[in-house]
């Protein structure tokens, strides 16, 4: 019965370690989006991307970038909120599958991400960590 009670203990902390700092991660990096380096870092991502080229018609690259920023604040605070209230896990987990889907299809989009060294193909590895980060909306649905 102990060795049971130790593993649902390590789930725990598993759990709201990957939830936590996930949150973290989108806060941070949502908040970055305000900064004028990373409006004009996202910018070729954005502008290679059928979802998002046309948003630079609309609003201005600092605009665009603070929408996004805004959009993955209010994710990563969901988080937070979806370990008290359903409704907030639920807007946590499709909110980031929508943002770490989105990420990830940058490899595909935009021109000269892959390239090949050595014979190995190597990307920008920065987008990688979203395929773990993806399941964490998965994990996020149901709390231990």
């Amino acid at each position: 019965m102990n060795h049971k009670k130790n593993i649902l203990v390590l789930y725990r902390i598993g759990y709201y370690t990957i939830l936590y700092g996930t949150a973290l991660i989108l806060f941070w990096i949502g908040v970055f989006k305000f900064t004028q380096a990373e409006a004009n870092a996202i910018k070729p991502l954005l502008t290679h991307h059928f979802l998002f080229s046309w948003l630079y018609h609309l609003f201005s690259v600092q605009g665009v970038s603070n929408l996004i920023g805004i959009v993955e604040i209010i994710v990563g605070f969901s988080f937070i909120l979806g370990t008290r209230f359903v409704c907030f896990r639920k807007i946590a987990f499709i909110g980031s599958t929508i943002i770490f889907c989105v990420t990830l299809s940058f490899l595909f989009t935009t021109p000269g991400k892959w390239r090949i060294i050595e014979g190995v193909p190597i990307t920008d590895f920065f987008i990688l960590k979203d395929i773990a980060l993806l399941a964490t909306g998965f994990i996020s649905l149901r709390k231990p």
